[in-house]
């Protein structure tokens, strides 16, 4: 039963984290294009082609080993290569190319809980069932056939708000360091964008060995915020 619990998670999480993250990254390379920047283009990235963004270990191996052992997802995409001196102005383009993605994700958590809200507005007893399979012949075809896409609705807002949020961390490489870095005046930009090597590792340090769980915190909170806001209390 817990490897069925599991592939039923798999058929509903997947094809949300594959958009959101497919959409984050075409958002980079389309905004960098429109900038001055053929890099993407050039690399065959522009496209919303899933398989051309996913990398093995990030988007696959690493979201399952986490998803398994804390029924957590935590992972990464292919980054989409930016030349960032090749675009018009690069700092302050620099700013448009990395909100790109987090504000791609906010519009599809947006659009997603649009979408639901309808689905509810239209069959009501779609909120009487928590998890997919917890409808019954009994329940009506209707129900049946929709609960799988109000759940993976559900989860298409759930991680867009996610995804979001952490790339909006202000510690390069993330967006938000990029955008902090294009705000910050010469000096506090070159001492922030001077940390990008390690901020990979200041991140991991953060997540999983800070015993305060400050980034935990504050990234449940902004969540919690966003996904509230969302639905209003209709879902939890």
């Amino acid at each position: 039963m817990e490897i069925l619990s599991i592939l039923k998670d798999i058929v509903v999480i997947a094809p949300a984290a594959l958009i959101a993250i497919t959409f984050h990254e075409a958002a980079h390379g389309f905004v960098a294009y429109r900038k001055g920047d053929p890099t993407a283009k050039m690399l065959g990235r522009l496209t919303l082609n899933p398989l051309v963004h996913i990398d093995l270990f990030g988007t696959v191996l690493l979201p399952a080993v986490f998803y398994s052992l804390t029924n957590l997802i935590f992972g990464y995409a292919k980054p989409v290569p930016v030349n960032f001196m090749n675009l018009h102005h690069p700092k302050k383009d620099m700013i448009w190319v990395a909100a790109a993605g987090p504000g791609t994700n906010l519009g599809l958590a947006l659009l997603s809980g649009l979408i639901l809200r309808v689905l509810l507005t239209l069959e009501p007893e779609l909120l009487l069932y928590r998890e997919i399979g917890l409808a019954n012949p009994g329940s009506g075809l209707t129900v049946m056939i929709l609960l799988p896409v109000a759940e993976m609705l559900r989860y298409s807002v759930l991680i867009n708000i996610v995804l979001m949020v952490f790339n909006l961390i202000p510690i390069p490489p993330l967006d938000g360091g990029r955008v902090m870095v294009g705000l910050l005046p010469e000096k506090q930009s070159n001492a922030l964008s001077s940390i990008e090597p390690y901020g990979f590792f200041i991140i991991l340090f953060l997540l999983f060995i800070d015993p305060y769980k400050t980034l935990h915190f504050l990234i449940g909170s902004f969540v919690t915020f966003f996904y509230g806001i969302i639905f209003g209390g209709l879902l939890v």
